[in-house]
């Protein structure tokens, strides 16, 4: 279900640990999906970021899968969907 929802969000879609964490620090995002299966020091800096800007966000299973819902060859990490009225 979640990776279906980065699939259709995917215009929105900020991809990788550093834009997500700089996008979390100027309040631009919604939502955070994080893989499960990375490197933990990454994601744990990640959610450590999430937790202290107030986004919800959801632990996936798949790198793999995660990059694969935003159409893209490569594994992600983590992915943000950008809040609706920001550009």
């Amino acid at each position: 279900m979640s990776y279906h929802k980065v699939t259709q969000l995917q215009s929105r879609a900020i991809i990788g640990t550093k834009q997500t964490i700089k996008a979390m620090n100027n309040g631009e995002v919604s939502e955070l999906f994080i893989a499960e299966d990375a490197d933990k020091q990454v994601t744990l800096k990640v959610i450590q970021s999430a937790k202290q800007s107030g986004v919800p966000y959801t632990m996936l299973h798949s790198k793999k899968q995660l990059g694969k819902a935003c159409n893209i060859e490569v594994d992600a990490t983590a992915v943000a969907i950008r809040k609706e009225n920001i550009e």
